[in-house]
């Protein structure tokens, strides 16, 4: 398959699947766990035909370790859900979510032992730089916040507390990425696998959302309804915005998948990078949030953060110069210590 292709189907599939959710999250804001246990429930259906067929084929890793993994993406995919619920902006939560690399490399550093190029660390700066002027800047527009009840301290700690399921969720997903990480070195790399068991496992854990998920049908049963102009007849607004949601999903996650395959990881980073980009883009167009230019400001210090954390710009004489410069005064400081 040409990388185009991929390539065009993960800005197709993220991009609408950007706009298709925050539709739905605006008119129901706590149905972020419904749309994850259709996620879910659609991403097995591949795996349980093919990958595993019907689990008669014996995983090449141990389940002990598909259990922890799961136990992390189940607890990371809830918290983010819950975030969308207290009052947290869609942009706010995208650019949050693009700011992982913080909690990997602390993680990387307490854990893994690792150390770093400064680049690295200059990379970090930025982006930390980038959401806290960002959080600020939203942190003046309670006023705009989905949910806001016009008890000013209340909205404030609803919003911090969604701030810090934000940071727990970063610092979960980025320890669940560790794990994984140790657990390929010994057993190899199974993305196909990895998938369809991050995904069939937590199924059962739904049903401590059953009332929760309950809820949210019956919402959605009562949303507007939509006439279907081809296969005929009507279903409500919010049932149909789900499937699309559900559907634009799985093409942006297989296709990411597939671009795995084709391409570099350089070039599948670059590719993700700018897709979030473009998504946050349209969100603040098409849906007309608040972003001001110090939210800009903010946006584009995470963006420059992350293309630097992966090295986009080596390949640039005049950076390789600008790197070698402050590794050599990083060395220097060691040396007069």
């Amino acid at each position: 398959m040409h990388p185009a292709i991929p390539i065009g189907l993960v800005f197709f599939g993220c991009c609408s699947n950007v706009i298709f959710l925050e539709a739905l999250i605006k008119r129901y804001p706590n149905s972020g766990n419904t749309i994850t246990f259709f996620a879910f429930l659609f991403n097995c259906l591949e795996g349980l035909f093919i990958t595993t067929r019907f689990l008669t084929k014996k995983s090449a890793i141990p389940m002990k370790y598909y259990v922890v993994m799961v136990a992390f993406f189940f607890v990371v995919q809830t918290l983010n859900n819950y975030t969308l619920g207290f009052n947290i902006s869609m942009p706010l939560h995208m650019i949050f979510r693009a700011g992982s690399l913080i909690a990997n490399l602390i993680l990387g550093v307490l854990i893994l032992k690792r150390s770093y190029k400064p680049t690295k660390y200059l990379s970090v700066v930025l982006i930390t730089i980038g959401i806290v002027i960002c959080t600020i800047a939203s942190s003046n527009q309670k006023e705009k916040m989905v949910g806001h009840t016009g008890d000013a301290t209340y909205d404030y700690m609803i919003w911090v507390t969604g701030l810090f399921l934000l940071v727990l969720s970063l610092f979960l997903s980025a320890r669940m990425g560790i794990f994984q990480e140790q657990t390929y070195a010994v057993y190899g790399k199974h993305p196909s696998e990895a998938l369809f068991y991050n995904h069939f496992l937590p199924l059962p854990g739904f049903l401590l959302l059953y009332n929760d998920i309950h809820r949210c049908f019956v919402e959605f049963n009562g949303s507007d309804p939509y006439e279907l102009p081809v296969v005929g007849g009507t279903l409500p607004w919010a049932w149909l915005w789900l499937i699309f949601i559900t559907i634009s999903q799985f093409i942006c996650i297989r296709s990411v998948f597939v671009l795995t395959t084709e391409c570099t990881s350089l070039t599948v980073t670059l590719v993700v990078t700018l897709r979030k980009f473009v998504s946050l883009v349209f969100s603040i167009i098409y849906f007309k949030n608040p972003f001001t230019v110090v939210h800009w400001i903010g946006a584009v210090l995470v963006f420059l953060g992350t293309l630097i954390f992966v090295e986009i710009f080596s390949r640039f004489e005049w950076y390789r110069r600008f790197e070698t410069s402050i590794s050599s005064d990083e060395n220097k400081k060691k040396r007069e210590e």
